[in-house]
């Protein structure tokens, strides 16, 4: 392969053709990666707390890209699952625009998760 064909004399490499040709391909090939961003939220969030996690999660939606929303609880929160449910709940209701949950809240151990899609247009 010519490297630099305007020097004097003209810069050449050696190098495996089958290499070069994988490359190339993965060059080429559209990314089709959608990446899933993580919001991080706590059962006793504030009111101004969780609309600038809304906001987050629309800018998210707006880019194409998935959000994953999800809540911790630490020792005696465990004991009510149930009031982080309604801060989802809110979240849900607080969000503007058109988007699809693709998981509904779904508690695992000691945390809820739920993710977010852009909505089908």
């Amino acid at each position: 392969m010519e490297v630099s064909p305007e020097a004097n004399p003209p810069v050449c490499k050696l190098l495996d053709f089958g290499k070069y040709k994988y490359q190339m391909s993965k060059k080429q090939a559209p990314s089709k990666k959608i990446d899933i961003k993580e919001i991080k939220i706590r059962p006793q969030i504030g009111i101004h707390d969780l609309e600038l996690k809304v906001r987050n999660i629309r800018r998210f939606l707006d880019e194409g890209h998935k959000a994953k929303v999800v809540m911790f609880f630490r020792g005696r929160e465990m004991a009510r699952p149930e009031l982080g449910l309604m801060v989802f709940e809110r979240l849900t209701q607080m969000l503007p625009g058109k988007f699809n949950i693709e998981m509904k809240q779904k508690l695992e151990g000691n945390h809820i998760t739920m993710v977010i899609g852009p909505s089908s247009k």
